[in-house]
């Protein structure tokens, strides 16, 4: 598995893999091949079928502007490339140069004729760390909880990189809650953090505790639709679930931030092992794939600031897949924004009730979370394509304007 640097990427929404995946691969054609005046991309499957609600092609468009190359977009929405369902290819215009990309989720991009796995850059050896099971076996004979792992194996320097993800996940918060107005794209929806937020403090017990929870969540989910500053946990459209949860726990037990920065690490464990053994990406799995493993990392991560051993903590993390499976993805008009918003936000508050559940049993239980990483992957391949980020199906296809 690869450092968690590659998995918690910062950047600007609103998706990873339509937006930053593409942004990624037109960098690389042009460190590649720079002297070229102009070039001519061409987009595949759900790269293609939702990349304008995604500002695939303006991302796109920016990178070889400044580059002073100009670049021609064409879309194949119906034409789906074997390897994976995001694809872009980019060639010169007399077609003598021609790089073929894919977008795998995360903001993550393969090359074709290259190995989607960079054993280079692992630094999680698979016959010891490449699964839970592993991980788990490895915390036990070495007495280390998820996070240890990660600082052993990439030094101190990654919770530097865990106090940066942070600060901008806590940023994304707060401009999230003071932002108000419509959202861009077509759906001409508002933005609502701010408004939950402030109806959720005035709320007495527990209904207005949880909402507050919920508003933290659709804060960063909100700044990744308008295009702002934000960390893919796992992926940009499932962002708002783990700095959500995570602000509402420290808030309310006022948690020092030495065991923030260990909760995003032990959160990215989670995440790297779906990584790399199933999916992240939305057009390949569905959802369950980006709010169901963002569910899963946040519910780890909250288990083990709440005092969970290593198995309570993959427990909690088990629930947060295991109840999403199947949840596809259909946002309309292919914008980030309905359903992705508010399945944050719920996403985030299920996270923190599966910490809670873990936390009252010893961390034994029947699935295990490597046997919800296999079904969800069996899940995922399943689902038609129309349920697979395309938006031409579920939620999108009965929604008219």
């Amino acid at each position: 598995m690869e450092s968690l640097r590659e998995l918690f990427r910062i950047g600007y929404g609103p998706s990873s893999s339509h937006t930053m995946g593409p942004r990624k691969a037109s960098e690389d054609f042009i460190e590649r091949h720079g002297d070229v005046k102009s070039v001519k991309a061409e987009l595949y499957g759900s790269l293609a079928a939702t990349g304008k609600g995604h500002l695939t092609d303006k991302a796109i468009r920016e990178a070889f502007r400044n580059a002073a190359i100009e670049c021609e977009i064409f879309w194949y929405p119906d034409v789906f490339k074997p390897f994976h369902p995001n694809c872009l290819s980019l060639s010169s215009q007399d077609g003598k140069i021609r790089e073929t990309y894919y977008s795998v989720g995360g903001g993550k991009i393969v090359r074709e004729g290259e190995s989607s796995e960079n054993k280079e850059a692992d630094v999680y050896p698979d016959d010891l760390l490449g699964s839970m099971d592993k991980l788990l076996k490895y915390c036990d004979e070495s007495g280390m909880q998820l996070w240890e792992v990660a600082v052993e194996r990439e030094g101190e320097g990654i919770l530097d990189y865990a106090k940066e993800v942070w600060t901008v996940m806590t940023d994304a918060i707060k401009r999230g809650l003071e932002a108000e107005g419509v959202l861009p794209g077509g759906l001409k929806l508002a933005r609502k953090a701010c408004t939950v937020h402030e109806q959720a403090i005035s709320m007495s017990g527990a209904l207005g505790n949880t909402l507050v929870a919920h508003s933290y969540a659709l804060a960063v989910s909100e700044e990744n639709a308008g295009g702002g500053k934000i960390v893919t946990a796992p992926t940009c459209g499932s962002c708002g679930v783990l700095p959500g949860a995570l602000y509402y726990i420290q808030q309310e037990y006022k948690i020092p931030e030495i065991r923030m920065l260990r909760s995003i690490l032990t959160a990215g464990m989670v995440g790297n092992i779906v990584k790399a053994n199933g999916s992240i990406s939305g057009a390949e799995v569905g959802c369950q794939g980006e709010v169901g493993v963002a569910c899963a990392m946040a519910g780890a991560a909250v288990c083990y600031l709440l005092g969970g051993s290593v198995h309570q903590v993959e427990y909690a993390a088990e629930m947060g897949l295991e109840h999403h499976l199947g949840l596809t993805c259909d946002p309309l008009m292919g914008l980030v924004q309905i359903p992705c918003i508010e399945r944050n936000g719920f996403a985030c508050m299920r996270a923190v009730d599966h910490a809670s559940y873990a936390l009252v049993g010893d961390g034994r239980h029947k699935i295990s979370f490597d046997d919800v990483v296999e079904v969800m992957m069996e899940t995922g391949h399943a689902l038609p394509s129309l349920y697979r980020e395309t938006s031409m199906g579920g939620l999108a296809r009965v929604y008219e304007l």
